[in-house]
């Protein structure tokens, strides 16, 4: 990768310039809206939740059923209006590209383009960034090895593969990966361009920021409706953490701007390291984690770090459930008609479920309420695999399908529309 000592420095313009690099390599994907999200977040949980009554959003419980009747501590109400950046529709399906272009591209303009070509490029993930380096290798004509490990979703395996990068299994955690991208690089002299912790890969995945601030001033000044009243742009933005590449790049684009960042993150077992590293002051170095966020199973790296864990640029970080970013994933498929994974899931999620957070929000908005962005970063996965995802019995899918009556009368009709 480029020598950190010559890359731009980690603030708003070097983002802006970084922009200019790669927009002929990318898409300006768009920034879309929901009215029912909108009002779903502005309800409070113990009014959503199944035991309180009639739900016709299908909510999960906040309190996970550790206890019977109505959630009656869940009553934040924050007044707030949804924006979604959908890199889910950016090349590859994921906000990773932006960074791969950028890097690829600072490393030719340092090291020349037939110095790259001749030693070719590494990197090791679980498949967004695969793909995104893969696609700008063969954009530049360069040799591409990415080290995935054995479990990665096979479309994110066959689609760096489709992409003409040569393919390499390892274990699934950091240290295996790692192990196995070292390895590469002694038998074939390849640089290394790490999924997130480089400045130029953050400077990249800034650019989303970029873009976000400006389309929700464009949406809204056509349609004042669609903000909170009187407010005419972004107040914050949640995005997912892991690496930790994407939100401390965010972080550092709107630096300075007066809209908030926050960070999103899964719970299960120790997935939260980048919560639970601000809470003891201290990065938490390695994670082994199986959450369904397979892109959010890495420990944040030391550069990201030291970005999100200024108070100044990162508002804080916020972590959900397996269960509540299921049923965000599956809200925003079913009532924005937005295709996203997992990963894609936990911003949604931390705004409808974590308490903690809708305080905050609640709190610091007040009244007048706060235009949030919510970052949709990919959209990398299968049918097959939101079908295991959202498995449910036999009665259930009948019903949902239409072939079973309120009553539990099967019938054979066709009813049209």
């Amino acid at each position: 990768m480029a020598d950190t000592s010559t890359c731009p420095p980690l603030e708003r313009q070097s983002v802006q310039a970084a922009h200019k690099r790669i927009k002929e390599h990318i898409r300006r994907t768009p920034v879309v809206t929901c009215a029912t999200l909108n009002t779903l977040a502005s309800t409070s949980q113990s009014q959503r939740c199944p035991s309180s009554g009639p739900n016709t959003a299908s909510e999960p419980c906040p309190h996970h059923g550790e206890v019977s009747g109505p959630p009656v501590k869940f009553t934040a109400r924050p007044n707030v209006k949804l924006f979604f950046k959908c890199e889910n529709q950016q090349r590859i399906g994921a906000f990773k590209a932006r960074g791969a272009f950028h890097a690829l591209g600072r490393l030719i303009e340092v090291d020349g383009i037939e110095s790259v070509r001749k030693q070719g490029v590494v990197t090791h993930s679980s498949g967004n960034h695969a793909q995104a380096l893969a696609l700008a290798a063969r954009t530049y004509d360069v040799p591409a090895h990415i080290v995935m490990p054995s479990i990665s979703t096979p479309s994110k395996i066959s689609g760096t593969q489709s992409l003409g990068a040569n393919v390499v299994f390892s274990g699934s955690t950091s240290e295996e990966r790692e192990a196995v991208t070292s390895d590469i690089m002694k038998k074939t002299g390849a640089t290394l361009v790490p999924p997130y912790d480089h400045p130029d890969i953050i400077l990249g995945a800034g650019t989303q920021a970029l873009e976000f601030e400006e389309q929700v001033e464009e949406l809204i000044s056509h349609d004042h409706d669609l903000g909170v009243a009187g407010r005419k742009r972004l107040d914050a933005v949640i995005a997912p953490i892991g690496g930790g590449g994407m939100l401390s790049g965010i972080c550092t684009a709107l630096h300075g701007t007066g809209i908030k960042v926050f960070g999103a993150e899964p719970q299960f077992e120790g997935a939260n390291d980048a919560e639970l590293g601000l809470k003891h002051g201290k990065r938490i170095e390695t994670v082994k984690t199986m959450t369904i966020a397979d892109g959010l199973r890495t420990p944040v790296g030391e550069i990201p770090w030291s970005i999100i864990s200024d108070k100044g640029k990162c508002a804080g970080i916020f972590s959900v459930t397996e269960e509540q970013i299921k049923a965000a994933m599956k809200l925003a498929m079913e009532r924005a008609k937005l295709f996203i994974e997992p990963s894609a899931a936990v911003g949604l999620a931390t705004i409808l479920y974590n308490e903690e957070f809708r305080t905050l929000v609640q709190r610091e908005a007040g009244d007048a309420g706060w235009n949030l962005g919510i970052v949709l970063s990919g959209g990398n996965t299968t049918v097959e695999a939101i079908t295991k995802l959202f498995a449910v019995s036999e009665k259930v899918a009948e019903r949902a399908g239409g072939k079973v009556t309120a009553n539990g009368e099967k019938v054979a009709v066709n009813v049209p529309g």
